[in-house]
């Protein structure tokens, strides 16, 4: 039996699938899979279930890569029907996970059911860890698939790029996400005696006035410039006679390919070093980084020319190379083959009624079908 792109979408929306549960989600693709004579191969590291599943031995092989885990609910009283019922009404697909991304997964099951066997390979590369903290699932297949040297030459993420219509914008790169905590320890004190205390706050103060006034570029081709943005300050001081004895501010950068987190790590803790010096404080300022990953980019070529003609097979347009948003699992991809996101419109992704046209969900069935033959025209 053929898959039909909205009952599999319908069965994925079912499974509460809400990270780190499974409910499954993956069970059932697993069965479609299967069913079209993939080899599965369950890949569970922690709580999470993740999924490589290939058919075909030779090269080249193109992967389909996605997540089947969905962000909470939220008020379930809000929304038309039940997130999980995957109700159809009016011509759209209602469910959490219908845009984000269990909807693409569904269309790319169905277009490659269409399509038929390949002179290569198609591979599915599926996490249960995409909208958690993502310890667990893409970052660790694609090591293990490394380390035994599986050869992936092309991905496809289907990730909800498009904007403002169906088509108009896929993701050739991504920037790079730094986030760091900076903690100024001083000295406690009454109000009245500074001498005998040391404030952490006019410090911590003037470090953030440094960072934030710093230009780190003028931008990157195809790349916004970088920006730093300090998130919160937390002196958590109760009273109003007494200098605190600590203070502590985080920050996030989004940065292009003119900088790595090693290098934006190294400018920050150069920066709390001068600070102490140039104020002459007698505490410590400390700083605790936590890199989420580098910038990247696929650039134009072979591989763009295929998305890009496919999506115009279907649309009439060409899409937008871009590489603007925030970070997705592309960012682990990208060490083991070029990478490009493509998707469906994303105005409701975790949103209350999250939702998609039926008539959107089969064109993007149709863009992966075109991609496909493309793909094996272009590099078999």
């Amino acid at each position: 039996m053929s898959i039909d792109v909205l009952d599999l979408a319908r069965d994925l929306i079912r499974r509460p699938s809400v990270t780190p549960a499974d409910a499954g989600a993956m069970d059932t693709l697993q069965r479609a899979l299967e069913g079209m004579g993939f080899v599965c191969r369950p890949m569970r590291f922690g709580q999470i279930e993740n999924l490589y599943a290939r058919r075909g031995t030779a090269g080249p092989n193109l992967c389909f890569a996605g997540h089947t885990d969905v962000v909470p609910a939220g008020d379930e009283a809000a929304w038309t029907s039940g997130p999980f019922e995957a109700a159809v009404a009016d011509g759209l697909l209602i469910g959490r996970g219908a845009v984000d991304m269990k909807g693409a997964i569904a269309a790319f099951a169905a277009a490659v059911d269409a399509a038929g066997p390949q002179s290569g390979s198609i591979s599915f590369l599926i996490t249960g860890d995409e909208e958690g903290v993502a310890h667990d699932g893409t970052a660790k297949v694609v090591a293990a698939l490394m380390a035994e040297g599986e050869q992936v030459d092309h991905c496809i993420l289907g990730e909800p790029t498009s904007a403002a219509r169906f088509g108009d914008q896929i993701k050739v790169g991504r920037r790079g996400s730094l986030n760091a905590r900076i903690t100024v320890d001083g000295k406690q004190g009454h109000v009245a005696y500074p001498d005998k205390a040391a404030n952490p706050i006019p410090v911590l103060v003037r470090l953030l006035a440094r960072l934030n006034d710093h230009v780190l570029d003028e931008g990157y081709p195809r790349f916004p410039a970088s920006n730093l943005e300090v998130t919160t300050i937390d002196v958590g001081n109760p009273t109003t006679n007494v200098i605190p004895a600590r203070a502590t501010a985080r920050l996030n950068i989004r940065f292009n390919p003119h900088h790595t987190t090693d290098s934006l790590t190294a400018w920050l803790a150069g920066e709390c070093e001068a600070v102490v010096l140039d104020q002459g404080f007698s505490g410590q300022v400390s700083l605790d980084p936590s890199p989420t990953g580098n910038s990247f980019i696929t650039e134009p070529g072979a591989f763009v020319d295929v998305v890009t003609g496919a999506i115009a097979d279907v649309t009439g347009e060409a899409p937008e190379l871009s590489t603007t948003g925030g970070i997705s699992d592309a960012r682990f991809i990208r060490s083991l083959c070029p990478v490009i996101e493509f998707g469906l419109v994303g105005a409701t992704m975790h949103a209350v009624d999250e939702q998609v046209p039926v008539e959107e969900l089969r064109a993007l069935q149709a863009v992966y079908g075109r991609l496909i033959a493309r793909y094996f025209a272009a590099f078999a």
